[in-house]
């Protein structure tokens, strides 16, 4: 996870409201269901982008089961409601897990329409363990500093050197917060979820969720029905593949993607100099790879690092265009300068990006059964990469300290419900992150839900990022319920938005929202 929102100061706590407007899905009304946890005073935290946003902290259970024991705090923030109507608190996630929700805030509260956001409370939050909550995970700084082995395990002993850091991460983990890591999981930052809905004296939310935010919503509504007003997921998580089999998934759907960059370099030959064929441009590529493997650009850029480099393009094609300058740079004039500086600006993790993967390795080896033989994580993923070398083992070692890790695993939520008012999905045909089939999956287990497509997508988070047609959908829900009604397995389509243009012919290279999303959003998540 690399996380490059900043952390907002957070500060004590609170304001409550009433919905006024008519919830969507009433549910039984039960005495806890009201009564606040806390008395919460927001106070005044604004950032230029964002002059009206509030911060707060909030004081949950460290284990929920024991509501008077050990407390951990949660950062807040709120972009709070202007309209006379008041449709009560929006909840929103970045992903992650591991994503601070802070700052997002204030972006969902100002790229929404101006009337629709003025209805909500609009809320950000740290997840237990992440940036301004306490205590904020940092199990082992410096894990990922240049100079890291090959992710490519193709002699022994580069395997044995993977395997000794995935290993050394988890056991750091396990000394540093022994007492800790049994409850940062899904369930738990679930149930948080739910005290910050008390502590706003609301009996339902409404939540708006993206990239592994979708999975957290989905096990909200499972725990708590009744208590959902509202709630859009966009760039659906498959639930029924957390999180072993979805990382297999994700590693196919991301080489498919390092393709469409190198047919899109192909397309503009004009600009970067690589040719006009894919396939003779991806075979530069891992050319340059090799040589970097042997001899890393700036004493920085290695081989793992130039797969960092290049994953965020998989993510967000507004990235193209500095990405293809770099690789084109490196061929075809030997000059590594770009290439270490998109390292520096797109993969290089800082104590914020070890937070978030602290707190991503934390959750995803809690929440799911991962094998602990490592021969099945070799066979497995050596089986993948024969079909999507691109970032095959890089995203196994990300994600192998599980085979090692001090909790035992909770196992995943089964999220099939059938007590919602409709839910909106938002999900890009081509996506890498969460490929299309998690989408579909998720419309058939939360019944009376609606999918919205974009067709020929493959960025990763696609509401308030540019495309009028997916936001219309996104303001029609949130103004009053509305969702589209289609036939199949889809509900509405819309178009993406054109690929950019490279940076020489000073054009645009994505809309500045989209930018700007998906720096909120980070990588990984």
């Amino acid at each position: 996870m690399r996380e490059r929102a900043a952390v907002l100061c957070a500060a004590a706590a609170v304001v409550a409201g009433t919905i006024t407007a008519a919830p969507a899905a009433a549910g039984p009304s039960h005495p806890a269901d009201t009564a606040r946890t806390a008395a919460l005073t927001w106070k005044k935290c604004a950032t230029t982008d964002y002059p009206t946003l509030q911060c707060a902290s909030l004081k949950v259970p460290l284990d929920h089961a024991k509501p008077g024991g050990k407390k951990i705090t949660l950062a807040l923030s709120r972009v709070p409601h202007t309209a006379t109507t008041y449709q009560g608190p929006l909840l929103v996630n970045p992903g992650g897990p591991g994503g601070s929700g802070l700052t997002l805030a204030g972006f969902v509260a100002s790229a929404l329409p101006k009337e629709v956001a003025a209805q909500y409370d609009v809320i950000g939050f740290d997840p237990r363990g992440v940036g301004g909550s306490t205590p904020a995970l940092n199990c082992a700084p410096g894990h990922f500093s240049p100079g890291r082995p090959d992710s490519l395990p193709a002699t022994g002993a580069v395997e044995r050197a993977n395997l000794k850091r995935a290993k050394s991460f988890a056991e750091s983990c396990g000394k540093k917060y022994a007492s800790v890591l049994p409850y940062i999981n899904t369930l738990d930052a679930v149930r948080d979820m739910d005290a910050i809905r008390r502590a706003v004296g609301t009996r339902q939310l409404n939540y708006f969720g993206y990239s592994y935010g979708t999975y957290l919503g989905a096990v909200y509504a499972k725990l708590y029905p009744e208590r959902v007003r509202r709630l859009v997921l966009d760039s659906v998580v498959d639930p029924t593949g957390v999180w072993y089999e979805d990382n297999l998934a994700q590693d196919v759907a991301f080489d498919d993607r390092h393709r469409a960059l190198m047919a899109w370099i192909a397309r503009h030959d004009a600009t970067y100099g690589l040719g006009t064929d894919p396939e003779a441009i991806e075979a530069k590529w891992y050319a340059m790879r090799a040589a970097l493997a042997k001899r890393p650009a700036g004493g920085k850029v290695g081989a793992a690092e130039l797969e960092d480099t290049f994953l965020p393009g998989g993510y967000y094609n507004g990235y193209w265009p500095y990405l293809a300058e770099a690789f084109a740079a490196y061929v075809t004039t030997a000059d590594a300068d770009p290439l270490v500086e998109a390292y520096e600006n797109f993969a290089a993790v800082d104590a914020s990006g070890e937070n978030g993967y602290s707190v991503y390795t934390s959750v995803q080896c809690r929440d799911a059964s991962w094998p602990r033989d490592w021969d099945e994580w070799r066979s497995d993923n050596w089986a993948v990469y024969r079909k999507a070398p691109f970032m095959t083992w890089n995203n196994a070692w990300y994600n192998a300290p599980c085979a090692f890790w001090p909790t035992r695993s909770l196992g995943p939520v089964n999220v099939r419900n059938g007590k919602l008012p409709p839910v909106l999905l938002f999900q890009a045909t081509d996506d890498a992150a969460t490929p299309y089939e998690g989408a579909t999956t998720v419309r058939s287990l939360l019944r009376g839900s609606r999918l919205v497509v974009e067709e020929g997508g493959g960025n990763h988070g696609i509401t308030l990022s540019g495309n009028a047609c997916l936001d219309k959908h996104l303001a029609a829900y949130l103004t009053d319920g509305t969702v589209p009604r289609g036939t199949g397995s889809v509900d509405a389509v819309c178009d993406a938005l054109p690929d950019p243009e490279p940076l020489s012919a000073k054009a645009a290279t994505g809309s500045s929202r989209g930018a700007t999303l998906h720096g909120l959003l980070g990588f990984r998540g």
